[in-house]
């Protein structure tokens, strides 16, 4: 079977934890349900159990800058 978070094409996924997350809803002003919605059985958190209200940071490469960091909220 095929891993697709080995994948060039599939950036990578990193499971935050609290204390870190907030530090990002806070620099943001922002809650976690106004984050970008990620499913839970979406290929690239196959690698981590995210459970559905975790957030996910995604840094994918960019041709703008070197690196884009997005936020995720899982989902059901």
């Amino acid at each position: 079977m095929v891993d697709v978070t080995d994948h060039e094409l599939v950036p990578e996924h990193e499971l935050l934890d609290e204390e870190v997350l907030e530090e990002v809803l806070d620099e943001y002003d922002i809650d976690r349900t106004d984050l970008p919605k990620i499913k839970r059985r979406d290929p690239g958190l196959s690698a981590i159990d995210a459970e559905p209200g975790d957030v996910v940071k995604v840094t994918r490469d960019s041709r703008t800058t070197d690196q884009a960091i997005v936020y995720r909220l899982v989902v059901e």
